[in-house]
């Protein structure tokens, strides 16, 4: 009873109630509220913290930025969804909050674009090199399942494309990545696809911001060969994998492709089978098949490995041996 009071008392205010209308819609900074609202940030930032204290709201740090997002929490998502419901188009504040939000929306769109643009020209230089993409998806998709999926989890997600290509089989999805231009591109496609039930945050792969066993999917597509220590991030995804979980993974095979990793940074220049077999079973998973996607010019085109494994036991695994000592 209290803490539905407490949300009560919160939403009672007209601009906090402008504020849910528009997380609503998605994840915003307090910069682009300021912006949206026509109001100081010691105001917009007032009204946010008591939001985030009665429940409603969430404070998600980003490196420099700070977003925020409703909150999971059944009540507060109840009372927001009725708030949305009742907010009426024709209050000129609210429609004037919209109208200025579709603006950010569009900046952020442009500003992911930019620097796509700027990237796009090394991607499609490695995609060029190995199995095509639709097929390592249609793999990626035979090794998760059918699902249905409560929580999945996206590794160095990038643009975001594993969120939308299982966005049928998972109720809700969160990607991972640590860099704050990918998440401005995957924040901007997620938008586009209508995905409001996905969201992005800012994190290390071998330090997960996601509580134990509370993932049913795991993804990590192309991203162990970027990794100094994949071991580690193997035993943090055993971690957040709820049991009977599926962790699929998707990297290139052992090649000999130096310039990858002078000009594009890996780490690694791929990830043989028997490594791959020890690390997961390092962390407490079951490897359950390999998926070999190989080019039909070998030597000069890149072999994509699809691995799958499961997660059978109830305790959580914990990276007591590091890649360089499983190497050995």
């Amino acid at each position: 009873m209290e803490d539905v009071l407490k949300k009560l008392r919160a939403l009672a205010e007209p601009t906090r109630l402008r504020v849910v209308i528009l997380l609503w819609r998605g994840e915003l900074t307090v910069s682009e509220l300021m912006r949206i609202l026509g109001q100081s940030q010691p105001r917009v930032s007032r009204h946010l913290r008591l939001l985030v204290d009665a429940g409603i709201a969430e404070r998600l740090p980003e490196g420099a930025w700070v977003f925020y997002r409703l909150s999971k929490s059944a009540v507060g998502r109840k009372l927001a969804d009725l708030i949305e419901e009742m907010a009426d188009s024709d209050d000129p504040d609210i429609g004037r909050d919209l109208a200025r939000l579709e603006q950010v929306k569009a900046e952020r769109a442009k500003a992911a674009a930019a620097y796509f643009e700027t990237a796009a020209k090394d991607w499609e230089r490695i995609r060029a090199l190995h199995f095509p993409e639709t097929d390592v998806e249609a793999a990626m998709l035979r090794a998760a399942g059918p699902g249905p999926f409560r929580r999945h989890l996206d590794i160095g997600t990038g643009t975001g494309r594993m969120l939308e290509l299982f966005a049928d089989r998972a109720q809700n999805g969160i990607g991972i990545d640590l860099s704050h231009q990918m998440l401005t591109v995957a924040r901007s496609n997620i938008a586009r696809a209508g995905l409001e039930d996905r969201f992005v945050r800012q994190a290390d792969a071998g330090a997960l911001p996601i509580e134990s066993a509370s993932a049913d999917l795991i993804t990590v597509h192309q991203v162990l060969h970027y990794m100094e220590d994949p071991a580690r991030a193997l035993a943090e995804c055993a971690r957040v994998l709820a049991p009977g979980g599926r962790l699929v993974i998707a990297d290139f095979a052992p090649h000999s492709l130096e310039f990858l990793r002078e000009e594009h940074h890996h780490r690694r220049l791929g990830i043989a089978p028997d490594l791959m077999a020890r690390w997961l079973s390092a962390a407490g998973l079951d490897p359950a098949g390999i998926d070999e996607l190989a080019p039909d010019q070998p030597g000069k085109r890149l072999t994509v490995l699809v691995w799958t494994a499961t997660k059978t036991g109830g305790a959580d695994a914990s990276p007591q041996q590091t890649e360089q000592e499983l190497a050995k």
